[in-house]
Parts: structure tokens; C-alpha cells; sequence
């Protein structure tokens, strides 16, 4: 039976419920759930992603709680799970990954054909780009230390669906690094995604020397769900820009 109250930790996931067509299910979410915009505001907040309001959740008695193992907090879910509630804890670090997840999901809400119809919309937009050069990308996560988004994590699988090759790629999650190693490594382009650090157009000229650089929405990077097929073409559509 499919749940009929719903709460969602996640952004990315709290927008794919509502794309899923379950946005009458959802009793709760995160403050930084803002999407879809205009229809999500009529959904309680029950605190951030990091610190949810752990009592009005299990007060709401929800069927399902949708929490992430890298934007939550494990004593989080843990509180969660302690109080008896069902809580579906996503860690997708691939494409691959974002779509079993979604697949998952759907069998969870009932939505079996609505969440395999998105997998067949994914998997359409990364074989649109099969057989291009590949361009290397250097791509921050964060500016003071300056960190940057590396293997082993779904950012790093989107590049490579979008036809770009991180040159961290052999590094592990997000590392910290120095321009002048990213410099020794010669990317062809960088991207400056605008969360969770927020790069903008006056970061630009500090990398600019390195290689040409781009602010992206960080949506394109980092949220899984029904933005995906669209961000795999837009980002492989200013990869090609850059690399001219």
C-alpha cells in the first residue's frame, strides 16, 4: 500500500515525490525544499536538513520519512528509526545509482510507471552524447579551503554522462586542493556551481588563468530526480561552449 503521509528530508527527493504525482502525501520537509516552487510552499517545514524537528515528525506519524546519507545526519535518522517510524535512507553516488534509487522510490509510492518512464528519459540523454571528445573538467565544492568535487560521488558520474572527465576523478569525495594543482592537472574547463558554495561571475577571474571557467546552477550537479535528463543536456551543452 502506498504511504499516505510523507516526509522528506531531501530537496532533490522532495521534488521527485511531488513529480511522482505523491505531493498530497508529503506532511513535511526541509526548509531548503523549495521545489517545485509556487505548489511546495503549502507543505509544513519541520526544520533544515541537518537539523530536523525530530518531535513535530513523529508527531505527524508519517508512513514514510525520506532521508539521505549525506545530506542528514546519521543521530538524525537514527532518532528517527528509535521512534518507529519507516525511514528510507537514499545514498546514490552514481547516475546508475540516482536511477535505482528512483526506481525504489517509485515502487515505494506506488509509481511504478511514472519513475521508470524518467529512467528511460536519463538514459536517453546521456546516449545523446555517446561518442564525443571527452573534455576535462575541474569542478570546486568550496572556495576557502578551496575543495573540489571528486570521484566516488554523483556529481563525478553526471560529468561523465554529460561527456566531461574530472580530473579529480582519481581522488576520493571532495578533497581539499590549491590552484596550482589544479593547474598541473590542465582541465579544459572549469565549473563554478553556485551551491553549496556560492561561486558567481565575481569568482571568475581567480580561475580564469587556469582555464575557462563558467558559473552553473548547482542543481545541475547535485540534484537526482526529474531535473536530470535536462541537466545532463545543459551541462553537456556548456561543456561543448567551453572547450569551443
Amino acid at each position: 500500500m502506498a504511504p499516505e503521509r510523507i516526509v522528506s528530508l531531501v530537496p532533490s527527493l522532495t521534488e521527485l515525490v511531488w513529480w511522482l504525482g505523491c505531493g498530497d502525501a508529503l506532511r513535511g520537509r526541509t526548509r531548503f525544499c523549495e521545489e517545485p516552487a509556487g505548489q511546495i510552499e503549502v507543505v509544513p517545514a519541520i526544520g533544515g536538513t541537518k537539523n530536523p524537528d525530530i518531535a513535530a515528525i513523529t508527531a505527524m506519524a508519517p508512513d514514510l520519512v525520506i532521508a539521505n546519507r549525506e545530506e542528514n545526519r546519521r543521530e538524525d535518522v537514527e532518532a528517527l528509526r528509535d521512534a518507529g517510524l519507516n525511514v528510507l535512507l537514499t545514498d546514490p553516488n552514481s547516475v546508475e545509482e540516482a536511477l535505482a534509487m528512483i526506481v525504489e522510490l517509485g515502487d515505494a509510492l506506488g509509481r511504478e510507471a511514472e519513475a521508470e518512464g524518467l529512467v528511460g528519459e536519463v538514459r536517453a540523454a546521456v546516449e545523446e552524447g555517446g561518442g564525443e571528445r571527452r573534455t576535462a573538467l575541474f569542478v570546486p565544492i568550496w572556495r576557502n579551503p578551496l575543495m573540489g568535487l571528486a570521484g566516488g560521488t554523483y556529481g563525478d558520474s553526471v560529468l561523465e554522462a554529460a561527456g566531461g572527465t574530472n580530473v579529480l576523478a582519481g581522488r576520493t569525495r571532495y578533497p581539499e586542493v590549491t590552484l596550482e594543482e589544479v593547474a598541473a592537472l590542465k582541465p579544459d574547463a572549469i565549473l563554478l556551481p553556485d551551491e553549496p558554495y556560492r561561486f558567481n561571475e565575481g569568482h571568475i577571474p581567480e580561475f580564469a588563468g587556469i582555464a575557462p571557467p563558467a558559473v552553473v546552477d548547482g542543481k545541475l550537479l547535485w540534484w537526482y530526480g526529474p531535473r536530470m535528463p535536462e541537466a545532463i543536456r545543459e551541462l553537456r551543452r556548456i561543456v561543448r561552449e567551453l572547450a569551443g
